[in-house]
């Protein structure tokens, strides 16, 4: 059975999830910023996936990017996988702008947290989900039995 590391349940909103990857948003209100997490225990880096996950990534990354780009109208959209904090596979899709916190900056360690009150958290997910929805997106709450994701090699893993 897939499972979300801790710190990322702590620090996210799951939306949903795509084919292969959960979709989370960050309780941080400073920037619009969304995570693809790959369904995948025990994957740290994205040459860990085989070479159909890596481009079933890459749709969702791009999926993503260009929702949050109709959605938000950023100047950028900063996309990076990283991991020096929390080692499970996530990719970051952060909407920036030349007057947020951190402009031109990396978001990381400039403004301190700054979560969103709970009725526009609750606004924000409502907006977010509408604008995910199609047939490759699913709505879910949580990361509790979410099991049997096929591989790349056609395994299941549970």
């Amino acid at each position: 059975m897939f499972k979300l590391h801790p710190q990322l349940q702590a620090d996210t909103v799951i939306l949903g999830r795509f084919e292969l990857s959960m979709v989370l948003l960050h309780k941080d209100s400073n920037y619009p910023w969304l995570l693809l997490v790959p369904q995948r225990n025990s994957v740290t880096e994205i040459h860990h996936l085989g070479e159909g996950e890596r481009v079933q990534l890459m749709r969702e990354s791009c999926r993503l990017s260009e929702m949050m780009t109709d959605l938000f109208n950023p100047v950028k959209m900063n996309v990076a996988a990283l991991g020096n904090v929390v080692p499970q596979l996530h990719v970051h899709h952060v909407a920036r702008f030349e007057a947020d916190a951190a402009w031109p900056k990396p978001i990381w360690g400039i403004a301190d947290l700054k979560f969103y009150p709970q009725a526009e958290l609750t606004a924000l997910v409502d907006r977010l989900r509408n604008a995910l929805a199609s047939e490759d997106f699913e709505v879910i709450d949580s990361a509790d039995g979410i099991s049997g994701v096929a591989t790349d090699a056609g395994e299941v893993i549970f």
